[in-house]
Parts: structure tokens; C-alpha cells; sequence
């Protein structure tokens, strides 16, 4: 008989299937025992007849396989119920659970969630944290790819940094050594010169920061894109807001359930994202919050106050910032004058979750940019030879998937939107 899916059960009143999953929930009485079942769908009543099952096997989180009619009913789940006929246990549960899963809300430290990571991803609001990261990445890609986008893959072992700096892992490549990828930036440019013209990718990179914060993972996925034929970072800009607003709208009609269970409200992108200059953030910072010690780039708390600011002032949960320094920039940021360039991040509910710009597209400019950041253009030939060849105006942006998550989502570390996490102290599970 085929396995029928929880959420289908209503299809089948007064019939017999066979239903697979986990055991959520057990009320034993004298003769009869209620199991609530748990599929990835939902959860449903099943009553069993004592007489069809030994105790011992009735464990929480055992799996099992049951035959019965649906019958229809009053209860708390659902407007029917499983009649049980035949009862197997496929696995079962043979120590005691570490963590309760049952209950409304888990309640333990994000510590002890991170370490019964699968035990913890059976709980249903911790599930559904992934559900909707899920929407999220296919929001991304259905958009881009509507817009003539082609996702590429690009390697994770490269020769060197894309930052250019040394924040990476080094890795033992045969006789020579490589690096994991802190970004796909340099493929992402070729294959806009190699002609794809629009390339985007969904992919893990790494950075070998020693920070420990709620905001930072050393393993992370980020959403990238990168097009051609711009004009300016404006373009990048704009494309970025009609893509929220498209994710945005496509959560709201796909999952609805697990909005309301984690009870999250949805940020407003209708209108144009404000835009300020870093110039004229660093005096908003001064004058309405007396924050004077910023210079060069933005810290953590600076962020949270722009984006109050935004929320406040402005009516926006998002905000852009713009014309970057040229000293805090990568080397193949297009500059803008002598010190900013054409660049920006998106701050959003308190931190930055883009970073984009346009990108030099001159062969002889972007030498200059690396002697200028104190790099050797020696060490980047296989990416600049590509300059050589006519290269298209372009730029583009990258998006860290876990932050976006947890501030859609209200949650408080970068890391409860994280599948396994790798961080400055974590490489297991």
C-alpha cells in the first residue's frame, strides 16, 4: 500500500492507508492509546487498540508504520482521525531524548540546540525556519532567471582570496596549497565577460575570521549575482529591490503557516528603498546619536542606527548605503573620485545583509586598483588576463542567506537560520 501524506488525509474518510512517521506525542488508557504521528506535513491522532501493540515499542520519536481507516472526528488537530488496524515499528527510539521536542516551544539554549541539531530540526518552529529559507532561495533564483539570469557553479578551491586579504583557509592541494573560496566575485566577472552577460549563483563560502558574535559564520551561503551593461551601481540597486519585493510577496503567499506559527511580520518593500551617501551616514551618526568614532567603515552598533533612523524617519526597514570608501573597498570596486566608489551595502532590522557596487571593468584601471590596495597583480593573472579581451560595464552583489533568514524572522542568532553550523568553534555535527 502507498505511504499517504498527513496533510492529504482528509482526501480519504472511511478509507484504509497507511500512514509512515515519527511518534510526537503518547496518552496511554487502559485499553486504548492515543499516538499523535508526525510526518513532514503535519501531525494526526491515531487510536490504537492495546491489544495490537507491546508498550515497549510506544516511544517517543520511534518511527513507525501504520494501517487504518480514517475516520472522521472532533479533535484538536485535525477533523478526523486514524483508526489504527496494524501497527509496526520501522526504528525505534532507544535512549532517552536529550531535548523535548513535543512541547509548543523548544526552551533550551541555543548551545544545546546547535549540538541535537537533528533532534532540534524535528521541532516544528525550528523546521519551520528552513521552510522558509527554503522560499527564499527559490525567490532568488525564479526571479533572476525570469530576468534572463543563468546560475553558473563556480570551484570552492582557489589560488587565491577574492578579498585580498588573508583572512583564509588554506588548504593542502597536492604538492602546492589552495584557499576555500571567500567568494565567487573573480568567476562571477569572467562569465559576465565570458558572455553570459546576467550569472548568479547559491553557494557556501568561507572566511577564516576569529569572530564569535551572533552575526558571523565562517561557513555561510551566499546568494550572488553579477550583470553586465549597467550604467552605474544604481542598476545593481534597483534590481536588488524588485527581487525583495518578488521574495517578499512570494513568502507572504507560500508560507503563510509558518509565518503565523513563528509570528513574523513581513517587511514593506513597496516603495523605493531610501539611499544615503557613507559621508552623510557618518554625519547622521554624529549628529542624531553622537556617535563620532566611525571613519572609514561602519561598526555593528553604527548599523542598528541607521536602521532605526530608516525605520523612524524614513519608514523603511531597509536602507542603503552608498559611495563606499575606496581604502575599505576590494580592488575591483569601480572608484568614484578619488576616495569613495561606486558602492553599497544594504542595511536591514540592524545589519548589513548586501554588499554590491560596480565593479572596473578597464584592464589598466584595475592594475592600478591592486598596486593601490598593496597587492601584486602577479597574483591575480588568470583574472585579469580576462580584462585584456573588452569587458562589459557590470557590477553586481552578494547576499549572506543565513543573516536575510534570521532578520525576516526575528531571531536573535545568525545561527538558529543556519542548517549545521561552522564557526570559530564548531565543525561538528
Amino acid at each position: 500500500m502507498k505511504r499517504i501524506l498527513i496533510n492529504k488525509l482528509n482526501n480519504y474518510i472511511e478509507n484504509e492507508v497507511k500512514i509512515e512517521g515519527w511518534i510526537h506525542r503518547i496518552r496511554a488508557l487502559k485499553s486504548i492509546t492515543f499516538v499523535i504521528l508526525r510526518d513532514r506535513t503535519g501531525l494526526v491522532q491515531c487510536v490504537i487498540d492495546n491489544k495490537l501493540i507491546n508498550s515497549e515499542d510506544i516511544k517517543l520519536e520511534s518511527v513507525v508504520s501504520i494501517k487504518g481507516i480514517v475516520k472522521e472526528s472532533n479533535n484538536k488537530l485535525n477533523n478526523f482521525e486514524i483508526e489504527v488496524r496494524k501497527f509496526e515499528v520501522i526504528s525505534k527510539c532507544k535512549d532517552e531524548l536529550p531535548i523535548e521536542i513535543n512541547k509548543e516551544d523548544l526552551n533550551i539554549n541555543l548551545v544545546t540546540m546547535l549540538n541535537n541539531r537533528v533532534l532540534s530540526l524535528r521541532h516544528e518552529k525550528i523546521n519551520a525556519i528552513f521552510k522558509v529559507q527554503n522560499v527564499i532561495v527559490n525567490g532568488f533564483r525564479e526571479y533572476l532567471m525570469d530576468e534572463g539570469f543563468t546560475e553558473i557553479f563556480t570551484p570552492k578551491l582557489v589560488s587565491e582570496g577574492a578579498e585580498g586579504g588573508t583572512e583564509v583557509f588554506e588548504v593542502k592541494y597536492f604538492e602546492d596549497k589552495a584557499y576555500l573560496a571567500q567568494s565567487p566575485q573573480f568567476y562571477k566577472q569572467m562569465m559576465v565577460a565570458a558572455g553570459f552577460e546576467k550569472v548568479f549563483e547559491i553557494g557556501h563560502v568561507y572566511r577564516a575570521e576569529q569572530h564569535d558574535t551572533n552575526r558571523h559564520l565562517n561557513e555561510y551561503v551566499s546568494m550572488d549575482l553579477e550583470f553586465g551593461f549597467i550604467e552605474n551601481e544604481e542598476d545593481i540597486m534597483k534590481l536588488e529591490e524588485e527581487f525583495l519585493k518578488f521574495i517578499i510577496n512570494k513568502l507572504e503567499k507560500e508560507t503563510q503557516k509558518y509565518l503565523n506559527l513563528l509570528n513574523v511580520e513581513l517587511p514593506n518593500v513597496n516603495g523605493s528603498i531610501p539611499r544615503i551617501k557613507f559621508s552623510k551616514a557618518i554625519e547622521i551618526l554624529k549628529e542624531e546619536y553622537n556617535k563620532t568614532n566611525l571613519e572609514n567603515d561602519l561598526d555593528p552598533e553604527a548599523e542598528k542606527l541607521l536602521c532605526e533612523y530608516a525605520k523612524e524617519k524614513l519608514g523603511s526597514d531597509f536602507i542603503f548605503v552608498t559611495h563606499y570608501p575606496r581604502v575599505k573597498r576590494p580592488m575591483y570596486t569601480m572608484p568614484c573620485g578619488e576616495n569613495e566608489t561606486h558602492s553599497f551595502d544594504l542595511l536591514f532590522r540592524g545589519i548589513e545583509i548586501t554588499t554590491g557596487g560596480q565593479r572596473i571593468h578597464d584592464y589598466d584601471m584595475l592594475i592600478n586598483n591592486i598596486k593601490y590596495k598593496g597587492l601584486n597583480p602577479e597574483n591575480y593573472l588568470s583574472y585579469t588576463e580576462v580584462f585584456k579581451y573588452g569587458v562589459p560595464k557590470h557590477g553586481g552583489l552578494a547576499i549572506g542567506l543565513e543573516r536575510i533568514v534570521s532578520k525576516i524572522l526575528g531571531l536573535e542568532n545568525v545561527r538558529e537560520a543556519t542548517l549545521i553550523t561552522r564557526d570559530r568553534h564548531r565543525l561538528i555535527p
